[in-house]
């Protein structure tokens, strides 16, 4: 992770079993969340909680703070459910996946596919009859006081009412099954989400592959300032 740049998680049931069985569930889970957030030096931007699955898109403040945020939230949750339920053994599928997010188009991407799953998965007709992500707080003025707008959100406007008509317009139709496939593989992977430019100033910065068959560093000199530029969202 990179402090300052957004970054897609998902985190998912062991062996994909149900990690959400009641609303009262999906409420523990939002209540730490909420609490770990600014101790983890995370800022949430949007989340989706599925059945079997999590969906989070943040910023850190500091490398270390994603893996800390999914690590506090995902210990009380799984102590919760197993007493919940008489269970016992992980809750969790092992690491979360995770993928850095490059501003413009991207951030904005992954807002929509993330509160877009009920509706893929035919859960919800609408993303606003869903209760459990982002979207009517996004969209619909809906006040949430764990979420912070995005830099690439708070553009879609001068002020509230209009950003979130422009938000609510984003989702007028599907996105592609190519942007689809993007996301996902590079969520899977825990490659870097896009441009050509954005993944060479990543994999400069931070030594690690940022594509599929595609690792190691790129000269210093050729990339320190396209570096600089594209993690500030220049």
């Amino acid at each position: 992770m990179l402090p300052g740049v957004a970054v897609h998680v998902v985190q998912r049931g062991n062996n994909r079993a149900a990690c959400f069985v009641s609303d009262e569930d999906r409420k523990f889970y939002l209540f730490h969340l909420a609490r770990i957030l600014p101790r983890a030096g995370c800022l949430l931007h949007a989340y989706c909680l599925m059945t079997n699955h999590v969906h989070l898109l943040l910023t850190t403040a500091e490398s270390t703070g994603c893996g800390r945020l999914i690590k506090g939230v995902g210990e009380l949750y799984a102590r919760y459910f197993n007493r919940s339920y008489k269970k016992s053994g992980h809750v969790w599928e092992g690491r979360f996946k995770s993928c850095l997010v490059e501003s413009e188009e991207y951030v904005l991407a992954c807002y929509r596919y993330i509160e877009l799953n009920p509706v893929r998965a035919c859960i919800a007709s609408d993303p606003a009859r869903f209760g459990w992500s982002s979207y009517r707080s996004n969209a619909l003025g809906e006040s949430s006081a764990m979420l912070t707008a995005h830099e690439q959100y708070l553009n879609l406007g001068r002020d509230a009412a209009e950003r979130q008509a422009v938000y609510r317009d984003l989702f007028g139709e599907m996105q592609s099954a190519e942007r689809l496939e993007e996301i996902r593989n590079a969520t899977n992977g825990g490659y870097v989400l896009g441009s050509a430019a954005f993944k060479r100033a990543i994999e400069h910065a931070s030594g690690r592959r940022v594509d599929k068959g595609k690792a190691g560093r790129r000269p210093a000199q050729s990339a320190s300032n396209e570096q600089g530029d594209l993690l500030a969202g220049k």
